[in-house]
């Protein structure tokens, strides 16, 4: 027998099973079953793909017992098993999905924290909610050794053990009367594992009573299934509940909450498929996380093929879950057949039609309802617009802007009904902070005449308006930017001879720090603006280039200047204070923007001259 003691992060989330995530305490046979359904998933691929497994005779299915008297709970499955490393490695250390992200989300809710479990890959370690010592006998399959890893949560033991059969046997020592009882069991059971595609048994201990000529009756133990064994997205949609959709959920994506909503769709023709995808209703954990897990499993012909298959859906939905069902394709699917397989690219591309077709219903039936599905998951829609996108249409249908006008959130195709008769394009203004963007100078001249702007806040809006050029045939276009000075209407007349002389001191005292310097016809409050050239990015862009480490080109803005302001007029009349002014314009117009003043210090020398003078 060898003693091993856990990884920090282990201890740390066993204490809190222990003694602080006591308010759900049934998700851990949820977990349990779930993950000898997995172990059965494994060995049924490899029994039909792998021809060292093809001998193999086994009848897969997951058995439950409860010993009253000695106060345990087994959970048994006939799947792949475990030798001596993979003991080690799923139990003993750290899991691969998520101890230490599990452990940081801690809210210190109970009720909240328990429903994190599952989706952290913790699931097992649950079960010492409910065990104060577990016993695991696990033989691999194709090997003669068995091995038991027993441990009480502070340290584990293996050692080698015997075992009829591969599989998987996990042996709760109950601390929790509540889950000693055959009753109890059965309804987590129908609960969160009714559609578990292989059968559960349970071994009960039932009283027979007594035969015609017997004198007394006595125990015996029956052995029936508790659960319906089904593949649910299989089933006829008139057959089904919410309800039952809802515990199908739960079962695969580990979480406890109902979703959002689902869609159940089966396709017959030259290409048949089934699927089932949900949209939850929390965000899960990974979801801005590179090494993010799939949420759909892959099966062919009702056999899992994967659960980590990225290609399934493109990465703007990888906040689905479910299940897509394909009928012929190889069982023996690589990875290079699931890019570039015609057959699931065609079922890929009709799926995220679907999705996107009931996202849309959803926006122009259910507004309360999209609105919440979008404060979890708009971000993540936006990143479709980025590059060339298939369905870039489809998506901006479906995506939400704040705006300069009112309140709340509206679509491309509202702003678009709202538009005045004679404008040319769609305005927005981006950057991170709401209250500035809306008191920008650039703002001015569209709040006159009444124009909407769209008030994009969100760095990734930085990112992907730029590539977005046009909704419904209309052009759309940010107001920092050259392109629209022309589309500006202005009843004044600019008088570009009268200020000419002024305009070329002023770019002689900032040659170094911008680009031009331009009269303009877009202020009307305040003195001046930054904006940028058609093609060049703008502050916002540049900084986000930094930030995912790449090299930002070094662009230089255009000051715009307003000709009807008092500085001008007084300005010309003392021209020897056209550097220092000229210098505080440029800064104040960055402050404007949120661009930082590159030198705070000799702004702030330059601003107290002037209202020394100005006293």
């Amino acid at each position: 027998m060898v003693k091993h003691e856990f990884q920090t992060e282990v201890n740390d989330l066993l204490n809190l099973m222990i003694h602080s995530l006591y308010s759900n305490k049934e998700i851990f046979l949820r977990e349990l079953i779930s993950n000898a359904s997995d172990a059965l998933d494994k060995l049924n691929y490899l029994c039909l793909t792998d021809e060292k497994y093809k001998s193999i005779n086994y009848t897969p299915k997951i058995s439950l017992s409860i010993n009253k008297d000695a106060k345990t709970l087994t959970i048994s499955d006939t799947g792949i098993g475990m030798d001596e490393n993979d003991l080690i490695n799923n139990l003993g250390t750290i899991a691969r999905s998520g101890t230490k992200g599990f452990l940081s989300s801690m809210s210190g809710d109970a009720k909240k924290d328990s429903s994190l479990i599952g989706q952290f890959g913790v699931g097992f370690y649950s079960a010492f909610m409910v065990a104060n010592k577990i016993d695991v006998i696990s033989r691999k399959a194709l090997s003669d050794k068995a091995y038991k890893w027993s441990s009480d949560a502070k340290s584990y033991d293996i050692e080698e053990a015997s075992k009829d059969g591969f599989g998987t046997d996990i042996v709760l020592h109950l601390s929790d009367d509540e889950f000693n009882d055959d009753f109890r069991i059965e309804s987590i059971v129908k609960k969160y594992s009714n559609h578990i595609p292989y059968p559960i048994f349970m071994y009960k201990n039932e009283w027979i009573e007594p035969k015609e000529g017997e004198k007394e009756g006595h125990n015996e133990i029956k052995n029936s299934q508790i659960n319906k064994a089904s593949a649910l997205w299989r089933l006829p949609k008139s057959s089904l509940k919410d309800s039952d959709y809802n515990e199908f959920y739960k079962q695969i994506s580990h979480d406890s909450s109902d979703p959002l909503f689902h869609i159940h769709t089966k396709a017959e023709g030259k290409i048949e498929y089934t699927t089932l995808f949900y949209v939850p209703s929390v965000e899960p954990f990974d979801l801005f996380r590179v090494d993010y897990q799939s949420g759909v499993k892959l099966y062919v012909k009702r056999v899992f093929i994967t659960d980590d298959a990225k290609e399934l859906l493109p990465p703007y939905l990888r906040f689905v879950r479910g299940v897509m069902d394909v009928e012929d394709l190889p069982l023996n699917v690589s990875r290079e057949i699931l890019q570039e397989n015609r057959i699931l690219a065609t079922v890929k591309d009709q799926s995220v039609k679907k999705i996107l077709t009931e996202l849309e219903k959803m926006l122009n039936n259910d507004r309360e309802k999209y609105m919440k599905f979008y404060s979890l998951f708009g971000k993540v829609l936006k990143e479709g617009l980025y590059g060339f996108s298939a369905n870039k249409d489809e998506l901006l249908n479906l995506c939400l802007f704040k705006s300069s006008l009112k309140d709340g959130f509206i679509s491309l195709k509202e702003y678009k009904a709202n538009m005045q008769k004679d404008q040319k394009s769609i305005y927005y203004i981006s950057g991170k902070n709401e209250a500035m963007l809306r008191n920008s100078p650039l703002l001015e001249s569209f709040k006159k005449q009444g124009i909407e702007v769209l008030i994009c806040d969100e760095e990734i809006d930085t990112i992907v308006m730029p590539m977005v050029y046009e909704f419904d045939k209309t052009p759309i276009k940010a107001i920092n930017n050259s392109d629209i000075n022309d589309e500006i209407k202005n009843d004044e007349k600019i008088d570009e001879t009268a200020h000419a002389g002024l305009i070329v001191k002023i770019k002689e005292a900032l040659k170094d720090e911008v680009k031009d310097v331009k009269l303009s016809n877009r202020l009307s409050d305040s003195a001046a603006c930054l904006i940028y050239d058609k093609n060049d990015p703008d502050y916002a862009m540049q900084m986000m280039f930094k930030q995912m480490g790449q090299e930002a080109p070094s662009v230089k803005p255009i000051l715009e200047i307003n000709p009807n302001h008092q500085i001008f007029t007084k300005l010309e009349a003392n021209e020897l204070m056209v550097n220092d002014i000229s210098n505080l314009l440029l800064n104040m117009a960055k402050i404007s923007e949120g661009i930082p003043v590159e030198n705070p210090t000799e702004f702030a020398k330059k601003l107290t001259n002037i209202m020394i003078k100005a006293l």
